[in-house]
C-alpha cells in the first residue's frame, strides 16, 4: 500500500492556495453532477454522500453545490459528462492513470496526450497500466497530538484493511463498501477525519532519482491542472527529502 501518503499530503498542502480554489470547486461540481445522475437523494446514492462530503470539507458554496446536483438529477448538463480513465507512462516508465470527466471527449484526448509528451511521458493503450492498481477507499487522520499507534489500532478495530502510520498522519486503507462505514465509526469516536475518498492504488510502487521524481510529480501537476482531470494516479514512490522539497 506504501507510495499513495507522501502524495496525497503534498497535494492536500499545495492545493490550498487561492488561485486554485476555483478549480477545485469546477472538479468537485461535476463530480456532485455525476453522482447525482443516481438520484439527488445522498441517503440513497453512497456515491453522491461521498462527493457532498468532500465538497463541504473544501467550504464550497451551498448554492453552487444545489446546482451541480440539480444538473445530474434533471439530466440537464450532467447527461453530457463522460468519465474515462487514460492510462500512460511517466519518467522512468512508471505508471499514471488519470480520471477524466468531460463533455469533448476529443478536447480532453488532445489535452493529455499533449501534456505527457511535454512533460517526459507518453500516452499508452487502454489496459496498459491499470493492472498495476486496485481501487481502495482510504481515510487520512492528522494525529494532532494523538499516539499515532492508537489511532491505527482504532481503525483496525473499525474495519480497515491496512493502516500506514507516520508521525503527522495515519492513512487507513478499507475494501470501497466499507469506507463509509469505518469512517463513521472513527467520527463516533471523536477522531477527526481528515480526508475519506475512494482512489486507484497502486499495488506495487518504483523508486526513482531525486530528478526523475520531481519530473513525474511535475507531469502529475500539469495533469491535474487540466480542467477535465478528476485525478491522478502513479505508482512512483517519494522519498522523504523531495516530499520536503516540493511542499516547500
Amino acid at each position: 500500500m506504501s507510495g499513495h501518503s507522501k502524495w496525497a499530503q503534498i497535494k492536500r498542502q499545495k492545493g490550498v492556495a487561492d488561485a486554485k480554489r476555483g478549480q477545485l470547486f469546477t472538479k468537485l461540481g461535476r463530480e456532485l453532477t455525476v453522482a447525482a445522475r443516481d438520484g439527488a437523494d445522498p441517503t440513497a446514492n453512497a456515491r453522491l454522500r461521498m462527493a457532498l462530503l468532500r465538497a463541504r470539507e473544501a467550504n464550497m458554496p451551498h448554492d453552487t453545490i444545489d446546482r451541480a446536483i440539480k444538473r445530474g438529477s434533471s439530466a440537464g448538463d450532467g447527461a453530457n459528462y463522460q468519465e474515462i480513465t487514460y492510462e500512460g507512462y511517466g519518467p522512468g516508465g512508471t505508471a499514471v492513470l488519470v480520471h477524466v470527466m468531460t463533455d469533448n471527449r476529443n478536447r480532453s484526448a488532445a489535452e493529455i496526450r499533449s501534456t505527457f509528451s511535454r512533460n517526459g511521458g507518453n500516452l499508452g493503450e487502454t489496459g496498459c497500466v491499470g493492472w498495476l492498481f486496485e481501487n481502495k477507499g482510504i481515510i487520512s487522520v492528522e494525529t494532532n497530538g494523538h499516539d499515532p499507534d492508537e489511532l491505527a489500532l482504532q481503525a483496525i478495530d473499525a474495519g480497515a484493511e491496512d493502516v500506514q502510520v507516520s508521525d503527522d498522519v495515519v492513512e487507513i486503507y478499507t475494501d470501497v463498501g466499507d469506507l463509509e462505514s469505518v469512517r463513521g465509526r472513527l467520527e463516533s469516536n471523536n477522531i477527526h477525519v481528515a480526508d475519506a475518498s475512494v482512489n486507484m492504488i497502486p499495488k506495487t510502487t518504483v523508486e526513482l532519482d531525486e530528478r526523475a521524481t520531481e519530473q513525474v510529480f511535475r507531469l502529475v501537476e500539469r495533469l491535474e491542472e487540466l480542467d477535465d482531470v478528476q485525478n491522478v494516479f502513479t505508482n512512483t514512490e517519494i522519498s522523504d527529502e523531495v516530499a520536503a522539497r516540493l511542499v516547500g
